[in-house]
């Protein structure tokens, strides 16, 4: 059974274009789902799995309160596994047809305020050291353009073109966005590259632009350690994560008049629905300036 979902990820990766993050999760929540399959309910054909065995082994996961975005990401894997299973014959019908995935319902994401922002970029910068001009220019970048962690950690010193003034990333199903560069980014990121990358890299020789200490590429669990340290070091008591940063920087833009079309655009959207929570989080802004400084408030 295991080689058919190796041959779905295959599928999944070369014809849906997932990234690598989604081919590990849903590689990890199948191998969960048929290693239930083999032990609980003595299965080892997919022909043989009915409807009750999924919603059972969804109960099961509910059970040990899993969250509900994380069910609602294993039932779109168990779908989309039966639906290629269909497709390619391997099997003659699809019990997870009439399965609805859980709605989980949108939460307003955690953002900075300008403030914050400015607190932390100032934080980050302390000192002269190479770690200070590499971490400056990280949050300048994530900030300044709402780069996907992992979208920062795969670009290249080809893709930072700072004469032009913008990044080139591949995002999402592999899809291709230009993202304009402000002036501070530009700056940070130039002295990076001269002054502060060069002493990472020793006796490394690759094109990755951000690099740890032993010059190897920074890894999303690296940066999520170093934007937690500079957080806490800035005073910031939010709990500040790589997407924060994505998400500050749509806010701002929305709440400074940005059309959402445009937004849209710079983030790699693929609907604009969901694009479109920012302009509630504006709002919600707005709504708490008004009770705060307005006398009738």
């Amino acid at each position: 059974m295991t080689v058919h979902i190796e041959d779905f990820l295959h599928y999944g990766l070369v014809e849906r274009g997932f990234s690598n993050n989604t081919l590990e999760s849903y590689q990890r929540d199948l191998y969960a789902y048929a290693n239930h399959l083999a032990t609980s309910e003595k299965i080892e054909q997919w022909n043989d799995v009915e409807r009750h065995h999924i919603l059972d082994y969804l109960y099961s996961l509910k059970a040990e309160s899993r969250s509900l975005a994380s069910l609602a990401r294993m039932t779109s894997a168990i779908r989309m596994l039966h639906q290629f299973l269909l497709r390619e014959k391997i099997s003659d019908h699809d019990p997870a047809d009439l399965i609805e995935t859980p709605k989980s319902g949108r939460k307003l994401p955690v953002i900075l305020s300008i403030a914050e922002v400015e607190a932390l970029l100032a934080e980050a910068a302390q000192g002269n050291d190479s770690y200070a001009l590499r971490d400056t220019a990280m949050f300048e970048l994530m900030y300044g353009t709402g780069l996907r962690v992992s979208e920062m950690c795969a670009l290249t010193l080809d893709d930072a073109h700072l004469d032009m003034g913008f990044v080139r990333c591949i995002g999402k199903g592999n899809k291709e966005r230009i993202i304009p560069l402000g002036s501070k980014a530009i700056d940070a990121l130039k002295t990076y590259r001269s002054k502060g990358r060069p002493t990472f890299m020793k006796k490394q020789s690759h094109d990755i632009l951000f690099v740890n200490r032993l010059g190897k590429q920074l890894s999303r669990q690296g940066f999520w350690k170093v934007l937690k340290k500079h957080a806490e070091n800035a005073g910031i008591k939010k709990a500040v994560t790589p997407h924060t940063l994505r998400h500050s920087f749509a806010t701002h833009l929305v709440e400074n008049g940005a059309d959402l079309r445009v937004v849209q655009e710079l983030l790699g959207h693929a609907d604009i629905t969901t694009t479109q929570i920012y302009t509630h989080i504006s709002r919600h802004h707005l709504k708490h300036i008004y009770q705060t400084y307005h006398p009738r408030a």
